[in-house]
């Protein structure tokens, strides 16, 4: 939904960001026409290190490659620190919008929102250089890779924290499908942790009318499978949540011919190390277990990714004041837990901080080949992050 589908939400978005609008959202439709995905983000690079620089901030180029963190200390005096981060990847999938600002790369477009992700906190960096009316100073970190390939993790490895020391860092997230302007969070475990595997089910061919004198990785491979949703139907605590599912099954080549193997791809999400470690021990023990039932083997790689995204307790109320004062009651502290995973859990891992999602009203969905930003969520977000620097980094009062 785009162009005067919503009304902007209270007086907690700023006047100024406001009435920048029109030029915030020119910046999210140019971003949104030149998606790279993870570690490419050249262009995308630039254009933010370019609108940063043109804001009278100095840019650190370079961390996980393209990733960049700009430092602004306000006129207010000495305090804390805090990093304020936005994500700027975009995915492998085909745009369908048909849009005047569609994706100039085929195959690739910013299906989740991370071109509004950068605006608004661009809006913001724009807005707190012109007007650093508060005390200590703020990070402004745009990171590459978030999706699968981990560049929050590898920034946090190269050293961003060592760096730019801070005290808390913020994360925000468009979330379509909910009420327009609401903000959506929860204390304590929000997104999951991702992990992928495969199985290589090994076996032996033989000619489909013959079974008998092969070993039919197909039959085992499809055993697998049922039996791997008894994990969390049987093994993980009804008080918990989890989810194994398999996405991919290759193997064979014609109709009657028993290949000599089958290849199972897949993902499994929990919430909390002990569930994580619970469901790697079933999931080996089925797939080995099935495999010498059927007289085959199995080649197993487990890989377990980002780990789950934890809000903490200080940092997850402050941000809420700041969504509050955004937002007024248009705040949810109690949104249900994700399942979809997050990679700026890793910088939860190495430093205290916090994670809202912002609604963007209806629309596609995440991860859609339709999916467009909604840009009047853009001075919402914006005035979000400047209502949360002056929120944590106030200017003290003078003296009686």
């Amino acid at each position: 939904m785009q162009d005067g589908s919503h009304s902007i939400v209270s007086n907690g978005v700023l006047a100024f960001l406001a009435a920048q609008a029109a030029e915030l959202t020119q910046w999210r439709r140019a971003l949104h026409a030149m998606p790279e995905t993870a570690f490419e983000e050249r262009r995308t690079s630039a254009f933010v290190a370019e609108k940063l620089e043109s804001f009278g901030l100095a840019v650190h180029r370079g961390l996980a490659g393209t990733g960049l963190v700009a430092t602004l200390k306000g006129r207010g005096g000495e305090g804390p620190a805090i990093g304020l981060r936005a994500d700027m990847d975009a995915l492998d999938i085909h745009e369908a919008t048909n849009l005047p600002w569609r994706s100039d790369t085929p195959g690739k477009m910013h299906a989740c929102g991370h071109d509004g992700h950068m605006t608004m906190l661009l809006g913001a960096a724009g807005h707190l250089s012109r007007n650093p009316d508060f005390a200590g100073t703020v990070h402004f970190i745009f990171q590459p890779a978030e999706e699968n390939e981990g560049g929050g993790k590898v920034m946090v490895e190269q050293g961003l924290f060592d760096l730019f020391p801070m005290q808390a860092v913020y994360g925000l997230h468009n979330w379509p499908n909910a009420p327009f302007g609401t903000f959506l969070g929860r204390p304590g475990p929000m997104f999951a942790a991702f992990d992928i595997f495969e199985v290589k089910v090994i076996g032996r061919g033989a000619h489909a009318a013959m079974p008998q004198r092969g070993i039919d990785p197909v039959l085992a491979a499809s055993l697998i499978v049922a039996q791997l949703q008894s994990v969390v139907a049987r093994s993980v605590s009804p008080q918990e949540a989890a989810v194994v599912t398999v996405t991919q099954i290759h193997g064979g080549d014609t109709w009657n011919v028993i290949p000599d193997e089958v290849v199972l791809r897949g993902t499994a999400r929990t919430f909390t190390a002990q569930v994580r470690d619970l469901v790697e021990e079933r999931f080996r023990a089925i797939v080995e277990g099935v495999c010498a039932a059927q007289g085959a083997r199995a080649e197993i790689r487990y890989e377990r990714r980002y780990p789950a995204l934890v809000n903490h307790g200080a940092e997850f109320d402050a941000a809420l004041a700041a969504a509050r004062a955004t937002a007024g009651d248009r705040v949810i502290a109690d949104f249900e837990p994700i399942m979809a995973a997050e990679d700026f859990a890793y910088m939860l891992e190495a430093v205290p901080g916090a994670y809202l999602c912002l609604a963007s009203g209806p629309g596609p969905n995440l991860h859609n080949a339709q999916y467009d930003f909604n840009d009047e969520l853009l001075p919402v977000g914006a005035s979000y992050w400047v209502n949360l620097v002056h929120s944590l980094l106030p200017v003290a009062d003078p003296a009686p």
